[in-house]
C-alpha cells in the first residue's frame, strides 16, 4: 500500500526501506507456497459475517479476470481472448487467468448500497496441450484436464469450497453469462442460491406432471415448451411488476416479469425462476433524446427468493468489476515479476487480501469522501462514498505522518531499539526515491 512505483516484490521491499537488508526470506515466502489462501481470507469472511444478521444470507459474486504478461516462461500463461477488444474482431493477448470471489458488504449509511470485498483470488490456468507426437495417454489426460480447468468448473469448485467453510450460512451468488451453464447450475451446493444471466432465446419448459405410474424408461424432466424470455417480455397480456432496488448511486423502480416454476436444460430436474427486467430510460445530458439500455434476463435456482433481493443481488454483481479495476490500477496486481506456479498464485492473492483488509478498515471507521481535501480543479460532485484511491491516500498520509514525526530530530537513518519492527524510519524517503529512480 505504500509502494509508489511498480508493485513488484523489489518495489515493496524498497518502499518499506528494506532494500539494504536480506531479501531471501521474502522471496521464499512466496516461492515455497507458504501462504494458505483459505487462512489468508478467513478473517475477511468472518469480519463480513459479523456485520450481517444471522438470518441475512451472504451475497457473493464470481467472475474471472485477465492479467497481461510478457514472459513466455511464466507459469500459467497462454493466449487468451482480449475482453477489451472491439466487438467486430477477436483479439488475443498473452496473459494469466484468475478467478475471484467477492462478498457484498452493505453500507452503514445508505440503505441498499454495498461494496464488494474480495474473499478469494485463485489462479485458473488452462490445461497444457501436449506435443503432436505425444502418446495417446497424454492426450487422454489432456482432455480430462480441459474439463477440470474450464473457468466454470473452477468457479463451481470454489463455490462448493466456500460453502464448506461456512455451512451454517445461506449463500446467494450472482454470476454473469459465462458461468450460467450446466457445469455450475448442476453442482450448486445445498443452501446456495445462484443467479445468472441467460440468453433472450433460451429454451424453457414446463414442470412435467406426475403420472403416478411406474414404468420403464428414462425419467421425464421437461414438460411442454414455454415461450422464450424475449417472447414473454413482448407479451402485452403479462403485466409488469415494480421492484425497488439501489443502483448507480440512487434507488430505482425496476419493472420486471417473472416465469416460475420452469425447467431449463442446464439445471436438469431443478425448478427455476426467470426474471425479465425492463430497461431503464435515461438521458445522456439535459435536453437529449430519451435512450434505453438493453433488457436483462435472469435465471435463479431458488423459486421462493424475494424479488427485491434477487434484483438487488444481481445489481451488486457490478461491484466485482470495480474490484478488478482497483486491484490492477491501484494495488498493482500482476506487476510482480514472478514465474513459478506457487509464486503466481501466492503473490496476487497476498495483494488482493491486502486490498480486502484496506476496504474493511475503511468500512469499520466509516471513512467519508471528505477525509482529504480535494484539489481546486477537481469537480465538486456530491458523493457519500469514498473511493479506493482516497482510502489509500488517507492511509499513506497517516502512516507517513508517523514517519515524519519520528524523524524530526535530524532525520536519523538508524533504527532505535524502542521502535516496533513494523515501522521503518526510511519508508517515506525510500518509497519516494524508488518511485522517482
Amino acid at each position: 500500500m505504500l509502494t509508489l512505483g511498480r508493485h513488484t516484490i523489489t518495489g515493496m521491499l524498497s518502499a518499506g526501506g528494506k532494500q539494504f537488508q536480506d531479501w531471501s526470506a521474502t522471496y521464499r515466502l512466496f516461492e515455497k507456497a507458504r501462504i494458505k489462501q483459505n487462512e489468508l481470507f478467513a478473517p475477511v469472511i468472518n469480519a463480513i459475517l459479523e456485520e450481517l444478521d444471522e438470518q441475512t444470507p451472504l451475497f457473493t459474486m464470481i467472475d474471472d479476470t485477465l492479467v497481461r504478461k510478457r514472459g513466455r516462461k511464466v507459469s500459467g500463461t497462454g493466449w487468451k481472448r482480449d475482453p477489451l477488444g472491439p466487438p467486430f474482431h477477436t483479439n488475443f493477448v498473452w496473459g494469466q487467468r484468475y478467478l475471484q470471489i467477492s462478498a457484498a458488504l452493505p453500507d452503514l449509511d445508505v440503505a441498499g448500497r454495498a461494496r464488494a470485498i474480495p474473499i478469494g483470488f485463485h489462479h485458473a490456468p488452462s490445461a497444457v496441450k501436449p506435443r503432436k507426437n505425444a502418446p495417446a495417454e497424454a492426450w487422454d489426460e489432456y482432455k480430462k484436464q480441459q474439463e477440470l480447468c474450464k473457468i466454470s468448473a473452477v468457479g463451481a469448485a470454489h463455490l462448493a469450497e466456500l460453502h464448506k467453510q461456512i455451512p451454517e450460512r445461506k449463500i446467494v451468488c450472482a454470476v454473469d453469462g459465462g458461468f450460467t451453464n450446466q457445469e455450475v447450475f448442476r453442482s450448486i451446493p445445498e443452501g446456495t442460491t445462484l443467479i445468472g444471466r441467460i440468453r433472450k432465446d433460451a429454451s424453457l419448459f414446463e414442470v412435467p406432471e406426475e403420472t403416478g405410474r411406474t414404468s420403464r424408461g428414462r425419467k421425464k424432466y421437461y414438460g411442454e415448451r414455454l415461450p422464450t424470455p424475449e417472447q414473454t417480455r413482448e407479451n402485452e397480456s403479462i403485466p409488469w411488476q415494480r421492484v425497488r432496488a439501489f443502483a448507480a448511486g440512487k434507488h430505482h423502480e425496476f419493472e420486471i416479469k417473472t416465469m416460475t416454476p420452469v425447467r431449463w436444460k442446464s439445471s436438469k430436474d431443478r425448478d427455476m425462476l426467470v426474471v425479465i427486467i425492463r430497461p431503464l430510460a435515461y438521458r445522456p445530458r439535459k435536453g437529449a433524446k430519451l435512450l434505453y439500455r438493453e433488457p436483462a434476463y435472469l435465471i435463479c435456482s431458488d423459486t421462493r427468493i424475494p424479488l427485491e433481493q434477487l434484483v438487488q443481488a444481481y445489481l451488486w454483481r457490478w461491484e466485482i468489476e470495480l474490484n478488478f479495476r482497483d486491484e490492477k490500477t491501484i494495488m498493482g496486481v500482476g506487476e510482480a515479476q514472478v514465474r513459478t506456479s506457487a509464486a503466481v498464485q501466492s503473490v496476487p492473492a497476498f495483494v488482493v487480501a491486502t486490498y480486502a483488509f484496506l476496504l474493511l478498515a475503511a468500512h469499520s471507521l466509516r471513512i467519508k469522501p471528505t477525509c482529504l481535501p480535494s484539489p481546486k480543479w477537481y469537480p465538486q460532485k456530491p458523493s457519500n462514498r469514498c473511493s479506493t484511491q482516497k482510502i489509500l491516500s488517507l492511509f499513506r498520509a497517516q502512516y507517513w505522518n508517523l514517519d515524519v514525526d519520528s524523524n524530526k530530530s535530524g532525520f536519523v537513518s538508524h533504527l532505535p531499539e524502542t521502535q516496533p519492527h513494523f515501522y521503518s524510519l526510511n519508508s517515506l524517503n525510500s518509497a519516494l526515491c524508488y518511485a522517482l529512480k
